[in-house]
């Protein structure tokens, strides 16, 4: 049986080839109601199947999209990656992931083969793009919008969030609880100085310590961003002589991994112990006592990214107003019982 080519559709819906491109590719003409009816009429009726592989070496480019982040496990990273498949598909796009596990190996790696995919655009989580990675988006000439970290160089495209305020603001409201200080959840010593949200969101709480008056020496705890980890970081420090009154977590996996050690020593949440988050995964309203955290829109920041990845946007709009290399999401606040409210 002969392949049905889009000549043949052309010739049933009495149109030119170029017409029947618009309609399948949905632009970048537009064409009349009546006309994309008798395409899509004679689509049907043939049973045509756009080659794609064809369409993608004539265009040079895929209706695929690359993300490559940390690492899927993680809860947060699990629903951005979500978010990012969502709003891909509604501009008609697919998506390949990638797990960098937080090696700049793996992520050049996975820059070089979704880039030689030649995949429409690419979204990247990273740590902290590392000069061989730098040096690979340079070769391809590719559209790279990196998504929940800010960029260092004045030329990259981000979306991120209010890191700073949004930890400044988590740790106002335990103080406000009357706490005599807050301690702090961070990173490693691995984790960038610069641009990375778990270094803003220690950003963030000492600019709220500080505005208090109050000491952040040796209140600041090393830990890994997971609930693993910070599940064994916990049990040493609130079974330690200087357990602290109350503790914000520069992730919700790190905070959940708390909450389960403050249960196994037998610490009242919030009682004894009050415990902040910052992401507000969906796992942190079922936790126990549930997790008050800083949320944000994901599925907004998602559309955001994928808009710059395949070029449907002119640029984001940041503080500085339209036309900015970086688009600043806000953040909210979600309290619940955890910091000794009374929320849900």
């Amino acid at each position: 049986m002969a392949k049905v080519t889009r000549d043949d559709v052309a010739r049933l819906a009495g149109t030119s080839t170029a017409v029947v491109s618009y309609v399948i590719n949905n632009g970048p003409r537009p064409v009349a109601a009546s006309t994309k009816e008798r395409v899509l009429a004679a689509i049907k009726e043939l049973g045509y199947r756009p080659d794609r592989v064809a369409q993608a070496m004539a265009s040079q480019r895929t209706d695929l999209i690359g993300l490559i982040v940390p690492d899927a496990r993680h809860a947060f990273f699990a629903e951005m990656a979500h978010a990012v498949e969502q709003a891909a598909a509604e501009r008609g796009k697919m998506v390949l992931v990638g797990n960098s596990d937080y090696r700049d190996e793996r992520e050049v790696h996975y820059l070089r083969a979704f880039l030689g995919m030649r995949v429409s655009g690419l979204v990247l989580i990273s740590q902290g793009p590392s000069e061989n990675a730098a040096a690979e988006i340079d070769a391809w000439d590719a559209r790279v919008v990196l998504l929940h970290r800010r960029p260092e160089a004045v030329d990259e495209v981000a979306v991120v969030l209010d890191d700073v305020g949004g930890a400044r603001t988590a740790t106002e409201h335990l103080l406000g609880h009357g706490h005599p200080y807050v301690a702090c959840l961070g990173g490693l010593d691995s984790t960038p100085e610069k641009g990375d949200p778990v270094t803003d969101h220690v950003t963030g709480w000492r600019q709220a310590m500080d505005a208090a008056g109050v000491g952040t020496e040796g209140r600041l705890f090393q830990c890994a961003y997971n609930r693993y980890d910070a599940y064994h970081v916990a049990l040493r420090l609130l079974a330690g002589p200087h357990r602290p009154p109350a503790l914000v977590c520069a992730t919700d996996d790190q905070a959940i991994g708390v909450l389960r050690a403050a249960r196994e020593l037998r610490i009242d949440v919030p009682g004894e112990l009050a415990v902040v988050g910052f992401d507000d995964v969906k796992e942190a309203a079922f936790s126990d006592p549930p997790l008050t955290t800083v949320g944000s829109d994901r599925e907004a920041m998602a559309h955001a990214a994928v808009d710059l990845a395949i070029g449907d946007t002119a640029g984001p709009t940041g503080p500085a107003g339209p036309g900015t290399r970086v688009r600043q999401f806000p953040v909210t606040l979600k309290v619940r019982r955890s910091c000794g409210c009374d929320g849900s």
